[in-house]
């Protein structure tokens, strides 16, 4: 089966290539770095599975998806993620992808995941799956305290822990502490996966 690759982050595309690449199945015809690049790569491929990352520049996988799927309809799509949230599986769900895989997966799950998306079947990571029929979605943010909160809400506007302490009237190695527990608490790894956590609940609109 014929692959592109889709992802910002070189060092993904590589990894990724590299692995799919070792099965006699599977033949990765092109990377791209962008949602334009995205585009064309599967334009002119024509690949049979496309897997894709949800944030990228020149618009997002989903935007990716739906342009691609205009050009090459045969072909099915993988989201491939550092992190997801309900909201983000629901948008990805009604745009129609085959597939929603977790970065942090092990290279047989994605290779098994690339089988069955190929093969005309759905896969989820199974870390999607608990996060659609587990707890409430809005249980880790419940665990977050009022100034957590406060904090989170006004770093998904993007401002940085010297605006952000000069907007809360405290100190920048307060903000840290703040920030520290605040991944540590929604289970995510960066600014960016909290902030989008932020807005994929609503704490704040996305303007």
């Amino acid at each position: 089966m014929r692959i592109a690759i889709v992802d910002d982050h070189p060092v993904v595309r590589k990894g990724v290539a590299m692995v799919l690449g070792e099965e006699e199945d599977m033949q990765v015809v092109g990377t791209a770095q962008s949602c334009p690049e995205g585009v064309r790569l599967a334009e002119e491929q024509k690949p049979d599975v496309v897997l894709v990352d949800l944030q990228m520049p020149g618009g997002g996988g989903l935007e990716m998806v739906r342009r691609a799927r205009r050009l090459v309809p045969d072909a099915r799509f993988v989201i491939l993620t550092a992190y997801a949230s309900r909201g983000e599986v629901s948008s990805a769900v009604e745009e129609g992808v085959s597939g929603y895989v977790l970065k942090d997966a092990l290279p047989e799950d994605l290779v098994r995941a690339v089988r069955v998306v190929a093969s005309g079947r759905r896969y989820y990571d199974p870390a999607i799956i608990d996060l659609i029929g587990g707890q409430p979605d809005e249980a880790p943010l419940n665990r977050l305290t009022e100034r957590e909160t406060e904090v989170l809400a006004v770093m998904a506007q993007g401002l940085d822990n010297r605006e952000i302490g000069q907007l809360l009237h405290i100190s920048q190695n307060t903000v840290k502490s703040h920030v520290r527990s605040i991944l540590d608490k929604l289970q995510v790894s960066n600014r960016t996966q909290a902030s989008h956590y932020a807005l994929s609940r609503g704490l704040i609109s996305r303007g």
